[in-house]
């Protein structure tokens, strides 16, 4: 990826994540109530109602408030709170450890799950396997990752009372203290990335498959796992690592739901507890977090995946579905 091209990405991410904010700000001004209901009370007369409203800045007009939160962000402040008057960064700091425990544990067994169950289908197209496998994925596509988590608390946490429906951290612990709060948070993740994940992988293992470099390694002797992880999965690398970036990118945005769900205590419960008080500079900072990380990992995995790509290689003979060999 040339220089050129770096700073067009940086350019494009920025606007995007203006335009983002833009959005983000008045799609909540748009819903009913204030924070001020949340901090007045129903008992409050309106004078005490205006007060606060006065206290908080909410009499001014919507655009001045945004481009004066906007100011502050470019001084690095991410504001407060107005529910609770906590800075914005240190409430974020102080959540996003929880959610990339989670995110990290999902992302890892999507990874190592979607790897053999793609290259197992991959190298094996229209058999039984692979039609199995692929309806297999389609559903869990198909299916919201809301109700996956659901299906998941109902049969494991309340018919069947394995697991905690609950997964509170008691404060000041580490999240892997206690392992038993992760295991539906996290299953839930992987369900929900592990169809997209286990496809993308499929597809690029099947156009490698077909390769030149691939028959000439079946003609040598090489065949089954040992043909798959030495031939095909270094040729399929570059597009399954893109593919994947997509995924993680994609389990940040699950987290925010499964989160909520098990009232775990990361980004995603606090969002959405934001969002219910109209704490908009909770809303706007955590939303922005969330959008630049999705950027960055996208960007990184794109990058990633270009240097792993055998065909981007200097020296390397172009060909259409594997690069060939030099």
């Amino acid at each position: 990826m040339k220089g050129r091209e770096v700073v067009s990405r940086v350019l494009a991410a920025l606007v995007t994540l203006l335009v983002l904010s833009v959005v983000r700000f008045f799609a909540t001004e748009l819903l009913p109530g204030d924070a001020v209901g949340v901090a007045a009370g129903n008992d409050a007369t309106e004078a005490e109602r205006a007060e606060i409203r006065e206290r908080l800045g909410l009499d001014q007009p919507a655009m001045s408030r945004y481009l004066e939160w906007l100011t502050q962000l470019l001084r690095g402040d991410l504001g407060r709170s107005l529910s609770s008057g906590r800075a914005v960064g240190d409430m974020l700091s102080s959540r996003f450890g929880y959610s990339l425990v989670l995110i990290l544990l999902a992302a890892a067994a999507v990874v190592v799950l979607a790897v053999v169950l793609g290259l197992a289908a991959g190298m094996r197209v229209d058999s039984r396997l692979d039609r199995l496998l692929s309806a297999g994925t389609v559903t869990l596509i198909a299916v919201p990752e809301f109700l996956l988590a659901s299906a998941l608390l109902m049969v494991l946490a309340q018919h069947w009372r394995l697991l905690p429906a609950v997964s509170m951290v008691p404060p000041g612990d580490a999240p892997w203290a206690h392992p038993d709060l992760l295991v539906l948070p996290v299953t839930s993740l992987v369900l929900g990335g592990l169809g997209v994940a286990t496809r993308l992988v499929r597809a690029a293992t099947a156009a490698v498959a077909d390769s030149p470099a691939v028959e000439q390694a079946r003609l040598d002797g090489e065949s089954g796992w040992a043909l798959a992880v030495w031939y095909v999965l270094p040729a399929a690398a570059g597009p399954a690592v893109q593919g994947m970036a997509v995924m993680v990118s994609g389990l940040l945005g699950g987290s925010l739901v499964v989160e909520a769900l098990f009232n775990y205590p990361g980004v995603g419960a606090e969002l959405a507890r934001a969002v219910a008080y109209r704490d908009v500079p909770v809303v706007q900072g955590f939303g922005l977090a969330l959008a630049a990380a999705v950027l960055v990992v996208l960007f990184l995995g794109d990058l990633l995946g270009r240097l792993l790509d055998v065909r981007s290689r200097p020296g390397t003979r172009r060909d259409p579905i594997a690069g060939g060999a030099p």
